[in-house]
């Protein structure tokens, strides 16, 4: 979560992400509020992201469910699991997540594999978003303060993750891994993109 400021305003924004949990690819995120509007738009662009069936796991937030369905319809084997948290932590410890205390997992739509319910992957996934962007660092001056900036940090991390990072459990990228590159991203062609972009806005 990001703290803005905009026009005088102060607030919140998420970051949305969704993983494949075999390639480790980022199929798309989403900066936006924590409501039923932004959890629409986020899973209609997945949906339209991926060519077949897929199973689908998120957590208990309960905007997902209404999402899911308007974006996916019949076609997912989409499960839902919930975590119990304990107390939430107080004084020195407020930063500190609650303690999770146990996990239920809730059929919603199709089929879903019970093996295969998991959100650990995308938890990890956002860990190390979080770890590699200052921009998510609490109580630092490089905590994001302008959306515009934040959402800028974001995407080209984003880029890097997918094309240019090695993933170490792949010992490649994503996008080689699933199919979409031939081979790993310089930080030169990641650049080349924005002064080819800048040239044809120029043009």
């Amino acid at each position: 979560m990001d703290k803005l400021e905009r026009d005088g305003v102060c607030g919140d924004i998420w970051t949305w992400t969704a993983i494949d949990a075999d390639t480790k690819l980022i199929p798309c995120w989403m900066l936006g509020m924590r409501d039923p509007s932004t959890a629409r738009d986020f899973m209609t662009d997945l949906a339209g992201r991926l060519a077949d069936r897929v199973q689908l796991t998120t957590d208990g937030l309960k905007c997902y469910l209404t999402a899911v369905s308007s974006a996916f319809g019949e076609d997912v084997d989409y499960a839902m699991l919930v975590k119990i948290y304990g107390n939430e932590p107080e004084g020195h410890k407020r930063y500190s997540p609650a303690v999770c205390i146990s996990c239920e997992s809730r059929n919603v739509t199709g089929t879903p594999d019970p093996q295969h319910i998991s959100t650990s992957y995308v938890e990890r996934a956002n860990l190390t978003m979080r770890m590699n962007m200052r921009r998510f660092t609490r109580l630092t001056n490089a905590f994001s303060k302008k959306v515009e900036n934040h959402a800028a940090s974001v995407a080209l991390y984003m880029m890097h993750y997918n094309f240019g990072r090695v993933h170490m459990t792949l010992k490649t990228t994503p996008a080689v891994k699933a199919g979409i590159a031939d081979h790993v991203w310089s930080v030169e062609e990641i650049i080349g993109l924005l002064e080819k972009r800048e040239k044809s806005v120029a043009a």
